[in-house]
């Protein structure tokens, strides 16, 4: 296939296919670590529900004295704190950075069509120029 193409066409195509290459790699090295951070910001509350619960359950132990009771919803209110504390910034990270991501793509979208562009504008101008000095009879 590669043999019907003109050395104009190839140049064109191998350039659109190295662009492609670097833009999946560096979407890819943006990525790294965002599952993780997904994975914190979604588990946590579910922690500090754990928390809550275990905490419940101990107040309960006391047979029902009440400051023994009071002691264990504090420490289950803590540890719900604690879960959200560490899941909204997670959260709120995470949708930065996937946002951010998106962003770069768009540029590097963006750059790519305009490199293709120029590349086509500038081989098109030189190959009417070779073929307008071949026509007047310049160089073959």
């Amino acid at each position: 296939m590669a043999r019907h193409l003109s050395a104009y066409q190839q140049v064109m195509a191998a350039v659109e296919r190295r662009l492609e290459r670097s833009k999946a790699n560096i979407h890819a090295d943006m990525k790294r670590g965002l599952s993780g951070l997904a994975t914190i910001a979604s588990t946590a509350p579910f922690v500090g529900l754990l928390g809550t619960v275990v905490g419940i359950i101990n107040s309960f132990k006391g047979h029902g004295v009440f400051a023994a009771v009071i002691q264990g919803i504090s420490e289950a209110l803590i540890s719900t704190a604690f879960g959200l504390l560490v899941a909204v910034p997670a959260a709120w990270s995470f949708n930065v950075f996937t946002s951010k991501i998106e962003n770069f793509d768009v540029e590097t979208e963006t750059s790519s069509l305009e490199l293709l562009n120029y590349l086509l504008r500038h081989l098109s101008q030189r190959k009417r120029a070779n073929q307008g000095a071949i026509g007047f009879g310049g160089p073959e």
